[in-house]
């Protein structure tokens, strides 16, 4: 018996040890620490943003809340309009003269960084896109600030990961952490925050990352706790579904919410593709969207902001059925005129608020058709906002639990699941990806295809280039068939392809499409070699 539990001991501490050596090797405390600077930093600056939003506000409403209909109603007309006018003449100037990309950056610059730029955000770039956002936002540009907070937390992340000269794996978790936390203090949902940051930025789920995107997320909410507060964003009343035989109602409602989540998508597919094929200055053109929407806040000042005001009155059900529905509109069209007009902000808010009107006027439709059996239909406008801004997302699973900590409602969560899935899965079958996907897709970045075309797609010639010295099979050069040869920046996909259509065992690729400047081989076993190094790093970073 003693044998034996020394042999027991004696395995235990040589596993304990070779568990130690891998954590030290790895660098996992190091990582865990990273983690708290990140939440602590990232609950910091989404506080300093919202005070942003607030301060640029205060210079036209007079005050900092966020409850500013009243005061709106109030204002003269002229205000109203010149107000995201003016908003848009300085976000103009800056996108002009100080943003390299000439767009305010969100969500997508961060899911192309942790696939493409060894998640790097440079710094500087993330700074000014914040501040074009708050302005933008405190102006009344009609979007969200969820989405430029995941950036500008990311971007903080990104600048510890290259402090501390971080592996490639892990700046990519300390820039997930970064958006975790991000998410977290936004919305006061650190669970949200941790499957936001799997599902979205690093588009998979991985025990190795779980531990410092938990912990950021976490910290990030307690910071964000001890500034507004411990308590939902949207405080309602406690809703309960009232018959089980409501739920092909709920079913049907998931089908609503797919045709409207698939119509605001294409408004602003369309209004960007129409912006774009209208030739003016950069800097006029959110002169002239700031306008547009200033025009349409006369009448409708809910459509102002991110519009958290409006989509609370929704779900304290305040709003009567008409105007749900002209709001649900309203914010379709002006947050694609703001987006399309280079204003800076995200689709997370106007979502949640559109999800809202269409859920309550949707349960104003069920009450009249069975009013015994009808819940009410603030609980209609909680599944309506899991359900487009699930769908828009494209995430379904944080966006569930984005909406049971942001209302704090969890007696629903079957209608939920329900609602949300069929309309995620609907929407799916028209855009095939999400929002994000289709702001990559004009890039030229088709990420939601999977890893072996994002590999294909994203590494250059230039990684796998032999010297120029040429050996005996190497084939002569005919410069004028442009389908035998390559250039640096051409793709691995474009050199594979053309390898097989030549038959050679190697390609001569030049610098520039000139041709002028012989950069060397490309050899087909190296290309091999390079694409199946590429698949089982990812899928390392993917299971571990």
């Amino acid at each position: 018996m003693q044998h034996f539990t020394s042999r027991i001991t004696s395995f235990l501490s040589g596993q304990i040890a070779l568990n130690l050596r891998q954590f030290q090797n790895q660098r996992w405390g190091l990582l865990w620490g990273l983690a708290v600077i990140v939440g602590l930093s990232c609950g910091g600056v989404a506080i300093l943003f919202r005070f942003g939003i607030a301060g640029v506000q205060f210079l036209w409403l007079g005050t900092m809340s966020e409850r500013i209909l009243d005061i709106a109603h109030g204002l003269p007309w002229w205000l109203i309009v010149l107000a995201p006018a003016s908003a848009g003449l300085v976000v103009g100037i800056l996108l002009q003269w100080a943003m390299p990309s000439r767009r305010a950056e969100g969500v997508a610059d961060v899911i192309e960084a942790r696939a493409l730029k060894n998640a790097d955000i440079p710094l500087r770039d993330g700074l000014v896109s914040a501040i074009i956002t708050v302005i933008s936002l405190g102006g009344g540009a009609s979007a969200g600030r969820e989405g430029p907070v995941v950036h500008l937390g990311a971007t903080f992340a990104s600048a510890i990961g290259r402090m501390f000269a971080l592996t490639i794996s892990a700046r990519r978790i300390i820039l997930s952490c970064g958006a975790a936390a991000a998410v977290s203090a936004s919305f006061n949902a650190p669970l949200a925050g941790v499957i936001f940051a799997h599902e979205i930025v690093l588009g998979h789920y991985s025990r190795a990352a779980f531990i410092p995107i938990a912990i950021s997320s976490a910290t990030a909410a307690v910071i964000s706790r001890l500034w507004f507060g411990d308590f939902p964003a949207f405080v309602i009343p406690s809703y309960q579904i009232t018959s089980y035989w409501e739920f092909p109602a709920f079913a049907l409602l998931g089908l609503t919410c797919a045709l409207i989540a698939i119509s605001f998508q294409y408004g602003i597919v369309i209004a960007d593709k129409s912006a774009r094929n209208i030739r003016m200055p950069l800097w006029l053109r959110p002169v002239i969207g700031g306008l547009m929407v200033g025009v349409m806040a006369i009448w409708l000042p809910e459509i102002l902001g991110v519009g958290y005001e409006a989509t609370d009155k929704a779900l304290q059900q305040n709003l009567p059925f008409f105007m749900l529905i002209l709001l649900a509109a309203g914010k379709c069209v002006a947050t694609a005129i703001s987006l399309a007009s280079r204003f800076g902000g995200g689709i997370f808010s106007p979502s949640l608020y559109i999800g809202a009107m269409t859920g309550s006027a949707f349960g104003y439709i069920a009450a009249s058709v069975y009013p015994e059996m009808a819940s009410s239909n603030g609980l209609y406008a909680i599944l309506g906002m899991g359900a487009i801004a699930g769908s828009v997302l494209g995430a379904p699973i944080s966006t569930i639990l984005i909406v049971f900590e942001l209302t704090g409602g969890l007696a629903m969560s079957i209608a939920l699941l329900v609602t949300v899935s069929i309309s995620y899965a609907l929407t799916q079958l028209v855009f095939s990806g999400s929002f994000f996907n289709w702001q990559l897709a004009t890039r030229g970045l088709l990420l939601h295809e999977g890893p072996q075309k994002g590999l294909l797609r994203t590494i250059p010639v230039s990684d796998f280039l032999c010297s120029p010295e040429v050996g005996e099979d190497a084939p002569e050069i005919d410069l004028e068939n442009r389908s035998g040869w390559l250039v640096k920046n051409d793709t691995l996909e474009t050199a594979l392809r053309i390898i097989d259509a030549s038959g050679h065992s190697r390609i001569p690729v030049f610098d520039d499409h000139s041709a002028e400047h012989f950069a060397g081989w490309v050899v087909h076993v190296d290309a091999l070699e390079t694409y199946n190094t590429a698949l089982i790093r990812a899928s390392r970073e993917e299971h571990h």
